[in-house]
């Protein structure tokens, strides 16, 4: 049994010995004895309750067994004429505990190791969620334990080797990017009028950037006639200026 941290874990074994390993250590910390009977059933609660089915009796160890050795479980509990204990496992969210033996099931209370406060935030524990909700969930998890990298489209992408040139890598993107581009389909002129446009309004946008002899003609005699313009202003303001006193230049400005 592993405990929600995935620090700690119980094993059992036939010398009637249950050791606590440290996952992050890959070591054996410290272990109980079993008096009654090899272990066969184990289970961690969500509050760190060690729970231990042997022969019919069943033990709870306290959240501070994981720790350290401690010199007395926590609650005991005697199944007579049962049978040996098959399964014992904790509900979640309550402070029950389910003991399978050969003659059914039993449930006993075990306080302190349920969860008190519902998170239906985190993965796999909304005893409320239904069908689609955890296939949503279990989704998102292995997207969050995957490198972004390695999600991709193309199944044979993973376990294939890149190539060490730069030439071949630059002349392999540029065929990707030719064929994306080559899969585009062509962008649509939106309709600015509502209903049907009309033929003359198309053509006149056609022709909007077209350039021909005329024209050029056309845009030069305007802008030579705005320059002969702006010169005659200029002159006229000159001679303005001249021939007018300086005190009544006012009166001539048009």
């Amino acid at each position: 049994a592993v405990d929600l941290s995935g620090r700690h874990m119980v094993t059992g074994g036939a010398d009637r010995q249950v050791k606590v390993w440290d996952l992050r250590m890959f070591k054996n910390t410290h272990s109980y004895y079993v008096p009654a009977g090899i272990p066969t059933s184990l289970d961690i609660s969500q509050k760190n309750v060690v729970g231990i089915g042997h022969a019919g009796h069943a033990t709870f160890w306290s959240p501070e067994a994981l720790g350290s050795k401690i010199a007395e479980p926590y609650m005991h509990h005697a199944l007579p004429s049962c049978g040996p204990i098959e399964t014992l496992r904790f509900r979640p969210f309550q402070d029950v505990c389910a003991i399978g033996h050969a003659k059914g099931m039993s449930s006993i209370v075990i306080p302190g190791s349920g969860e008190p406060n519902l998170d239906s935030s985190e993965y796999n524990l909304d005893p409320f969620q239904d069908k689609r909700q955890r296939r949503e969930a279990e989704v998102r998890a292995l997207l969050d334990k995957l490198d972004p990298n390695t999600i991709t489209l193309d199944p044979e992408d993973i376990g294939g080797v890149e190539e060490s040139s730069p030439e071949i890598r630059r002349a392999r993107l540029q065929e990707l990017a030719e064929k994306a581009n080559a899969t585009k389909k062509a962008k649509k002129e939106k309709q600015k009028k509502r209903g049907r446009s009309k033929i003359q309004t198309k053509l006149r946008r056609k022709k909007n950037n077209v350039i021909d002899e005329q024209t050029v003609k056309l845009r030069e005699a305007r802008e030579k006639e705005k320059r002969e313009q702006s010169t005659a202003e200029e002159g006229r303001e000159t001679k303005t200026n001249i021939a007018a006193p300086a005190a009544l230049q006012r009166f001539f400005a048009s």
